[in-house]
């Protein structure tokens, strides 16, 4: 898998830019600024929701990095449900202003890679995590640490879009996939590691450090 290079805008949104600024336009030409001033609205808000900035990478080993931009809205321990094992689970919540490109927490080989469809309930939600449609990654990090990362759709969210495969080598702040229009990211953790953050933080992808392993091995 190469890395995906960081033009701004994802291009997961550039169809959906190009419809929403065609309408604006037309409407604009053939009826005027007044008539086309919701299009133009419209417009502006699916561009900035596709903007995909490039982020630096903290320089720290052992450190486990947010995947999403957004709201912290669950640390709790938990079974992880992909690897069958007690883990830490972080969710982060994304509501439609924040960037939706979804960036790798670590250095790490994917070993494989779980899709489930479901439902599109409020992601929000602790529910979310078990019965919206989601894809989950099994991350075994540069260290021997297993992370599961998954991407779940909210409540208007219609497509997760994930391009690692099983046997793709992915490097912190990696972009990975992108969701479109709401949702969230679980990260499963190994217990032991150390939490950086609280419920109702905010975070930002990549730059955020969401926790630490204990050691490296």
């Amino acid at each position: 898998m190469t890395n995906y290079p960081h033009p701004l805008i994802a291009k997961e949104g550039w169809p959906f830019i190009a419809i929403a600024f065609s309408v604006a336009l037309l409407v604009h030409y053939f009826a005027g600024f007044f008539w086309a001033l919701f299009f133009w609205i419209v417009a502006v808000f699916v561009l900035q929701f596709f903007r995909d900035p490039p982020r630096e990478v903290p320089m720290m080993s052992n450190a486990v990095l947010s995947p999403a931009d957004g709201r912290i809205v669950a640390v709790e321990k938990v079974e992880d449900p992909y690897l069958k094992r007690e883990a830490i689970k972080v969710s982060v919540f994304m509501n439609v202003f924040n960037v939706h490109s979804n960036r790798s927490p670590i250095d790490g080989e994917v070993r494989d890679k779980w899709y489930f469809p479901g439902k599109f309930v409020n992601a929000d939600l602790p529910k979310a995590s078990l019965e919206n449609e989601r894809n989950a990654l099994w991350i075994k990090a540069d260290n021997g640490e297993d992370v599961t990362c998954v991407q779940v759709a909210g409540l208007i969210a219609k497509r997760i879009l994930c391009h690692a495969l099983p046997g793709d080598h992915l490097s912190r702040g990696q972009r990975f996939g992108f969701i479109r229009f709401g949702s969230r990211v679980d990260v499963y953790l190994p217990p032991g590691t150390k939490i950086n953050v609280n419920i109702g933080d905010k975070v930002h992808a990549t730059t955020t450090v969401l926790a630490e392993f204990r050691e490296l091995q």
